[in-house]
């Protein structure tokens, strides 16, 4: 119980701390990936924190994630953008992986975007394909709702029937096919705790439980969103594929060169989404 009444003080804390500088109430959070930060360029920036300027903030400790809160309108709504993210595998919990979530929705954000670079598992999948997430499996071993349930905060057994919003999954996919961004699908993505990526076995069993690709984020953060009460849309840019029975090594630095390439379609479509939804 102490360390959960710890957690809340520390999110109050970071809530406070950014509510004394940022004066509207927030509409929309996007938390950007793996080799996807650039999209903070496209705001009108009204202010801009390091994590490590924000009390409790975990500090973010992998390449091409900068670690930055920027807050500003981006297609007409009052956005806040993570750049970077936090991951299991750095040897935080799931709760603490989450955290920036739970502070941004309590500063009023009722939309989130969650964005990744995962490995492609769907052989018919081709390295930059974005795929709009309709559904998740959980393999990282931990939840960040775990312990005591603040009431206040969302309910004890949050429902994940359809963890994904369906209307603005459709919403991306029309906008896809609108705009001709090509190689936008849909399916489902798998969690796995990492750093080790995974092997020819392992990607078999991943492919056989139903999983189009793979990852090492983002479920801490979508479970946080959605026990707030958030709409959740994911879109996962597909770095590799690989066929396990002609395995090819996978090299982090070309994971992050993948998703740079994709990310001005990435970034055309969260835009483009954003002008159409209403907050």
């Amino acid at each position: 119980m102490k360390d959960m009444t710890e957690h809340q003080q520390q999110v109050e804390s970071a809530v406070a701390f950014i509510r004394s500088r940022v004066s509207d109430p927030l509409e929309v959070l996007i938390q950007l990936g793996t080799g996807l930060g650039e999209l903070a360029k496209a705001m009108q920036v009204d202010c801009s924190f390091n994590y490590a300027e924000i009390p409790y903030f975990p500090k973010a400790t992998v390449a091409s994630h900068a670690g930055n809160l920027v807050v500003g309108t981006l297609a007409g709504k009052r956005t806040a953008i993570l750049q970077g993210r936090f991951h299991y595998y750095e040897g935080y919990s799931a709760r603490e992986v989450a955290f920036p979530i739970r502070v941004l929705a309590l500063l009023g954000a009722s939309t989130a975007i969650i964005t990744n670079a995962s490995g492609g598992l769907n052989p018919t999948f081709r390295p930059g394909t974005i795929m709009v997430l309709n559904d998740h499996i959980n393999l990282l071993g931990d939840n960040p709702l775990r312990g005591p349930n603040i009431d206040a905060w969302g309910p004890r057994f949050p429902d994940l029937s359809t963890p994904y919003d369906p209307g603005l999954s459709h919403l991306a996919m029309k906008l896809a096919s609108r705009l001709g961004l090509e190689e936008v699908v849909s399916g489902t993505y798998v969690c796995v705790p990492g750093p080790s990526l995974e092997t020819p076995a392992e990607t078999r069993f991943l492919r056989m439980i139903g999983a189009d690709a793979v990852g090492m984020s983002s479920v801490p953060e979508i479970l946080v969103a959605l026990h707030a009460g958030l709409r959740v849309l994911g879109l996962s840019v597909v770095a590799n594929v690989n066929d396990p029975d002609h395995f090819q090594p996978i090299l982090i630095d070309d994971i992050i060169t993948a998703a740079g390439k994709a990310e001005p379609r990435l970034q055309q479509l969260i835009i483009h989404t954003l002008a159409e939804i209403t907050t």
